[in-house]
């Protein structure tokens, strides 16, 4: 059973909304810049071209970021029947109960995680079985907003350095905040830099992450078994894309609301032979 929008945010306190809070903040100021440029810089038989691509964008975005929040990948909910027990399954003390393979307990969110991969901090979710293509879906086209918008950005880098690499404009880059505080900039400027920085610095952080979870799903691993060096779960890379984003893996990302069921239940998992195994190291989390 996934937990919906109302039950989701009930279960957030301050420390896990904060986060949320800042990363919508800063979603909206790069927006709302690019539509500055987009009106005022660009020329008007560029909108008709622009405008779509954004668009796109915008809504796989803000549609992946709201689906996955708001479904849940923990263990609330699912039937973890004792007479199911078996080999893998371990005790969690925390939450009283047995748990499956690659089942984890999250302390931020207080309850195991089916699959679990990580804590995604800037969002307050776990990443696990049921979100873990909206998870993924969210940094591609994230990343390609971020690379758009960097690129639309590159005229406001020419600009805040047209007067050379002097020790101001270097200044004005790394620490925008510096430059206002002692008055050396307009407040315009400084939003148009800090904005520029933000979407820089986000694209660099996005496309790391991007590359590591694309290599995680290719191999079927969470980031635990990656650290771990366990590949037990690794069943081709196509297999492994059907296991992370479900049967139509190959359309999800033109739209978060197109069905595309997992192939299971996020309690059992085919692996493959222990022959093809290779020895595994203990991992401390």
């Amino acid at each position: 059973m996934q937990a919906g929008w109302g039950g989701r945010w009930q279960r957030l306190d301050a420390a896990l909304c904060l986060p949320l809070c800042v990363t919508v903040a800063l979603m909206g100021a790069v927006c709302i810049e690019v539509l500055c440029l987009l009106l005022w810089a660009a020329e008007p038989t560029q909108l008709p071209l622009h405008l779509p691509l954004l668009l796109f964008l915008l809504a796989n975005v803000l549609g992946n970021m709201g689906l996955f929040v708001s479904t849940s990948p923990s263990i609330k909910g699912v039937m973890l029947s004792g007479g199911a027990v078996g080999q893998g399954w371990e005790y969690c003390y925390t939450c009283q109960s047995h748990v499956p393979p690659r089942c984890h307990h999250c302390y931020t969110c207080n309850v195991c995680m089916l699959r679990r991969d990580h804590h995604c901090v800037l969002l307050g979710q776990c990443v696990g079985y049921h979100n873990y293509r909206y998870f993924l879906c969210l940094l591609l086209h994230g990343w390609v907003a971020l690379l758009y918008a960097s690129l639309l950005n590159a005229d406001v880098f020419m600009a805040l350095l047209h007067e050379g690499v002097t020790l101001h404009s270097i200044v004005l880059l790394l620490m925008p905040w510096l430059m206002l505080l002692t008055g050396q900039v307009s407040t315009l400027t400084f939003i148009y830099a800090f904005v520029a920085d933000t979407c820089v610095v986000s694209f660099l952080f996005c496309s790391g992450f991007l590359f590591l979870h694309v290599l995680l799903s290719l191999r079927g691993q969470t980031i635990r078994e990656w650290f771990g060096e366990s590949r037990c779960y690794d069943l081709g890379w196509r297999r492994n894309l059907q296991e992370a984003l479900g049967d139509r893996w190959h359309l999800v990302w033109l739209c978060p609301l197109l069905a595309s069921p997992l192939p299971g239940d996020g309690v059992a998992f085919q692996s493959r032979s222990p022959r093809t195994e290779p020895s595994a190291k203990p991992v401390i989390f």
